[in-house]
């Protein structure tokens, strides 16, 4: 491969690493802009995701590739399905883990979000074990450029890099016309801005709140089947790793800044690939942490993040 050829490829790959990055940090992004939480399951409902995902699938006898009608119909219900289950699981976790804790200090509900990031993930354990799961391979996967076009080249566009960008911006469309456009995107940004004056002003602040959660459970577990489609393989800790990353990326866009969380997203995919390439993949993880510390030193608000005043 020549040089170019392995920057275009290994570009690729960042491009659809970044994607599922992206909607994952839009969760943690969403849930910080309304109660300045760091949900640290969320990475862990991004995980139930690909389970969920996988045993609708295999309920419905369809774990193999699909083809026609069945692709057409069969994987945007599992999409549906799969998103409003994660929704609920995001939903059922505040109501049992956090609302609680909303009047509590600071930190009580930071090591709670720890706590439950745990259970979820023995929970996953204890239901698929801990070998790698196989996912079938839902999605046909073509090469684009050689049997679409005829383009003898080395470098490898399938499908399912299309799939992978095909499902997340509109998705990330929709969700900026949901915060932008509607009334209750309109009440999640007067509460994320001023909790006590939306209560004054007639907002239902925890109706508010529960819709935040369940949307970006909903994103979580639409990244979660992505990724099975794309790796075709699971295990019960990758909702760590993922979150981390997906963390760092809602840091360095700006926390709380939906746009930003996509941005980030996209460069720490980028720059994890490039990593995985040029450098090692041993010291990619340190490469994008010291990003992380980086951000937080010269720029603590993120790139599309605005500095607030602190509230009293």
């Amino acid at each position: 491969m020549d040089w170019y050829e392995v920057l275009v490829q290994q570009t690729i790959n960042g491009l659809t690493r970044g994607s599922v990055f992206a909607l994952v940090a839009l969760g943690y992004t969403m849930v910080y802009g309304i109660i300045e939480l760091i949900n640290f399951a969320h990475g862990d409902v991004f995980m139930l995701g690909l389970f969920v995902s996988l045993t609708y699938f295999t309920l419905l006898g369809m774990a193999k590739t699909l083809h026609g009608w069945e692709l057409l119909t069969v994987l945007p219900l599992v999409f549906l399905a799969t998103m409003l289950t994660t929704g609920l699981v995001n939903v059922t976790v505040d109501r049992l883990a956090y609302r609680p804790l909303r009047h509590a200090f600071r930190l009580a509900p930071l090591i709670t979000a720890i706590g439950v990031s745990f259970m979820i993930e023995n929970l996953a354990l204890i239901w698929q074990g801990p070998a790698p799961v196989p996912y079938p391979d839902i999605f046909p996967s073509i090469d684009i450029l050689r049997e679409w076009f005829g383009v003898e080249s080395l470098i490898f566009l399938t499908t399912k890099d299309l799939l992978v960008v095909g499902a997340t911006i509109p998705l990330m469309i929709g969700l900026q016309y949901f915060i932008t456009r509607t009334t209750w995107g309109k009440a999640m940004r007067a509460t994320a801005q001023d909790r006590e004056t939306a209560l004054a002003m007639g907002i239902d602040v925890e109706k508010t709140i529960l819709l935040t959660f369940f949307v970006g459970g909903a994103l979580a577990g639409a990244a979660g089947l992505i990724q099975g489609l794309y790796y075709n393989i699971g295990q019960w800790y990758i909702g760590y790793q993922a979150g981390l990353r997906a963390f760092t990326a809602a840091v360095l866009g700006g926390i709380g800044n939906m746009p930003g969380a996509a941005l980030g997203g996209l460069l720490i995919g980028f720059l994890s690939a490039w990593s995985d390439q040029y450098i090692s993949a041993r010291w990619t993880n340190a490469i994008v942490f010291s990003i992380l510390i980086l951000v937080l030193v010269f720029r603590p608000h993120g790139l599309l993040g605005e500095r607030t005043p602190e509230k009293l």
